[in-house]
């Protein structure tokens, strides 16, 4: 901790801008050394998405129909991008734990004395939650590849479009973050910020296009569904990675889910980081 009320303290003077990333850098470096110092972080966070690829992929492949099939490898290459997209958001859950443990410590009341940008320990925490995503969602591609999921499996790809996808991805998980942060900010204690941060997430993860081929939903179920900003992110992921199971529907992120996934993303972000920082400032007050 005292080498980041050092870098902090001694960070070169500049604009509010310049500053807050400069702060944000800082805070965010020491929250990923702390990740080196408790590697079951990352450990646990891992393995419970390796279990989802497993159990989908062998227990229920073969009896869930895609279209007109019920082919065990077009349900595990459906399945795919369904899983990734449930990894980087159940992330939440371990942002909105950090952030209440933080404040429970007393962190939160140390960072207070110091010259630095009032976002920034929450912008900070919320960028190095994203490498840590980015290091499960790694891993679990591999993991992935090796079960039998192919890229192009449907229709024709190529390596800017698979990296688009993951990107969006990325994206996605760092918007779900702030509404961990926001979570971990608005409870009492660790314990509290975790059930929160993760109860909400089984019906947005579920009521999708995720697992379930949305399309053989009731139409009030799959209206909600396909307005799910998590359903546009599967969608585009699917017609990134080329794989089967992109629905034919008249809703629009259905029909633009490469649009949709961005906008719903950024607007989760934009939305969910004012009310964060304002919690976090009346907090600091």
């Amino acid at each position: 901790m005292s080498a980041v009320t050092d870098a902090v303290r001694t960070v070169a003077p500049g604009g509010s801008l310049g500053q807050s990333v400069r702060d944000s850098l800082v805070v965010a470096k020491r929250n990923l050394i702390r990740m080196t110092r408790i590697p079951e972080m990352i450990l646990f966070g891992i393995i419970q998405p390796v279990m989802f690829v497993v159990m989908f992929t062998y227990v229920f492949g073969g009896s869930m129909q895609i279209g007109s099939t019920t082919d065990a490898d077009v349900y595990k290459n459906f399945l795919m991008a369904g899983i990734f997209a449930q990894t980087v958001t159940f992330a939440t859950a371990g942002s909105a734990a950090g952030i209440a443990d933080d404040m429970q410590k007393g962190l939160v009341d140390r960072f207070r004395s110091l010259p630095m940008a009032r976002g920034a320990v929450l912008t900070g925490r919320t960028v190095a939650d994203l490498v840590q995503t980015a290091i499960t969602l790694l891993v679990l591609a591999v993991v992935a590849l090796l079960v039998g999921w192919r890229t192009g499996s449907a229709e024709p790809t190529n390596a800017a479009r698979v990296l688009g996808a993951f990107g969006l991805l990325l994206l996605l998980g760092y918007a779900f973050t702030w509404i961990g942060a926001l979570i971990g900010l608005s409870v009492r204690t660790p314990e509290a910020a975790t059930s929160g941060g993760i109860i909400w997430l089984f019906p947005v993860t579920f009521i999708s296009n995720a697992f379930v081929d949305s399309s053989q939903m009731t139409p009030w179920l799959r209206h909600i569904a396909e307005w799910n900003p998590f359903s546009a992110t599967v969608q585009a992921c699917r017609v990134l990675f080329g794989n089967p199971g992109v629905v034919e529907s008249s809703a629009w992120p259905m029909q633009h889910p490469v649009w949709a996934s961005v906008i719903w993303s950024v607007l989760i972000v934009v939305l969910f980081r004012t009310l964060a920082v304002r919690k976090y400032r009346k907090a600091d007050s």
